[in-house]
């Protein structure tokens, strides 16, 4: 005849259960188990002006226009570009134009100014180190 289990063999089971997953989890990399999201490229297609810079009153200046703004008025403050990256799509079905301009006070750092159409979409930093 069986004795009836006690109460500490029950946590027994459970600690040892627990450890073999705690064990689990420091060899399996969650990471590789997600999708990984495509990088957005920030290559220049084709170098516009080599020697555009952004400077700090430009860049603050930018920031306070709304976005929407006509592209027009923005390459009056911007001027030319260094260069033009790869369009992307960031809404479904509309491609967006990119341009980069280097900062005068980090040019490892580059601008980028998104257009949709005619208007000013966005901007983003690519930190190039």
């Amino acid at each position: 005849m069986r004795e009836p289990q006690t109460r500490g063999s029950g946590v027994k089971y459970m600690l040892a259960g627990g450890s073999v997953v705690a064990a689990l989890g420091l060899l399996i990399d969650p990471h590789a188990l997600l999708p990984k999201p495509t990088a957005v490229q920030d290559v220049c297609q084709q170098i516009v002006d080599p020697k555009a810079i952004l400077s700090r009153d430009q860049l603050s200046q930018l920031l306070t226009l709304p976005e929407r703004t006509r592209k027009a008025q923005l390459r009056q403050l911007l001027q030319t570009p260094y260069c033009q990256l790869p369009n992307l799509e960031v809404r479904a079905g509309v491609s967006a134009e990119r341009a980069a301009y280097p900062l005068a006070f980090d040019p490892q750092t580059w601008f980028i100014v998104l257009y949709e159409g005619d208007e000013y979409a966005g901007y983003s930093f690519s930190f190039r180190r």
